[in-house]
């Protein structure tokens, strides 16, 4: 029987912050659905991954990474649809690398078929900032129904998806994707298994979040989890601010990409404390309201100190 060829893929997963929103860079050819920025590597061509991945992405997209780091390799069998046509001549298994990137600047793309989509339209249960969003009221009977009898089931979908009162641990991403997944719900789930898909409400179908490309949801998943645990423990909402911001600007990102609201004063409290800003002198008279002073990074303290990331505290009703 004639096997599969190997390729090893590359993703990207490019994040910034539009009008206090997390978007995501994304590539929509002509009747297919939104995937990420992928090409294959080539092992003669290319020297390491990531600077394959970083040429790949401007040719798709005309635009250039900046922050890079390696997310993950993804190899499941049949994730990928279960198989791609990287532009090899044939079918192939496709092992999957993903990246993450980050830029401070959304710069339209002159790419074709590349546009920014708010994260929302993929996982709209993870967006906890104006409260609990009301796609979890539409997911809590699926997933009833899903684990009816089968308490342990029941278990995982209480403390992922905060049923029943369970606190929101908003760095679960990955985890809350894969259950739906599991359950069936995620439209990806009956494709993979080449069964008929369901027919769920539109409501529902709202609630479970736009289908991607392939496996690009979970690498897009993965992604959301590593930077939303990142913001704890390194700086790197930094890699998504222009030179000079307001803190306002700087907690708005910091809540687009978790997902949560924060306490404002708070906020500003463990800011002063871990003297990861300082003031510029001068401020920023375009905001709407009031002058807000604008601030820089104090990326010099990287090579200083050992720097932790931001606390999250968050504002409780």
């Amino acid at each position: 029987m004639e096997q599969a060829a190997v390729v090893i893929g590359l993703s990207a997963v490019v994040v910034a912050v539009r009008d206090g929103d997390a978007v995501v860079l994304t590539v929509r050819r002509e009747g297919q659905l939104a995937g990420l920025p992928f090409g294959p590597f080539d092992p003669d061509g290319h020297r390491t991954f990531e600077l394959a991945l970083r040429a790949f992405v401007t040719a798709q997209t005309r635009f250039d990474l900046g922050y890079v780091e390696q997310l993950y390799t993804f190899g499941d069998r049949g994730r990928d649809a279960p198989l791609a046509d990287m532009g090899q001549g044939g079918a192939a298994r496709v092992l999957s690398v993903g990246y993450l990137a980050l830029t401070p600047t959304p710069v339209d793309t002159t790419g074709p078929d590349t546009a920014w989509a708010d994260w929302s339209r993929f996982f709209p249960y993870e967006d906890w900032r104006e409260g609990r969003p009301a796609a979890l009221d539409e997911l809590e009977p699926a997933l009833r129904r899903w684990a009816a009898g089968r308490p342990e089931k029941l278990a995982r979908a209480r403390l992922l998806f905060a049923l029943e009162g369970a606190p929101w641990n908003e760095e679960r991403v990955l985890e809350r994707y894969e259950l739906l997944y599991e359950a069936g719900l995620a439209p990806e789930a009956a494709r993979d298994r080449a069964e008929a898909p369901g027919t769920p409400s539109e409501a529902l179908a709202a609630a479970l979040g736009e289908p991607m490309l392939s496996d690009h949801r979970r690498i897009l998943a993965t992604a959301l989890s590593r930077l939303r645990g990142k913001l704890k423990y390194r700086p790197v909402v930094f890699e998504l601010m222009p030179d000079a911001f307001t803190l306002s600007a700087l907690q708005r990102a910091v809540e687009a990409i978790a997902g949560v609201p924060l306490h404002k004063q708070n906020f500003r409290r463990a800011l002063e404390r871990a003297e990861l800003v300082e003031g510029l002198g001068r401020v920023d008279s375009e905001t709407g309201g009031r002058p807000a002073e604008l601030f820089r990074f104090r990326r010099e303290a990287l090579s200083a100190r050992p720097v932790s990331g931001l606390a999250l505290p968050l504002l409780r009703d």
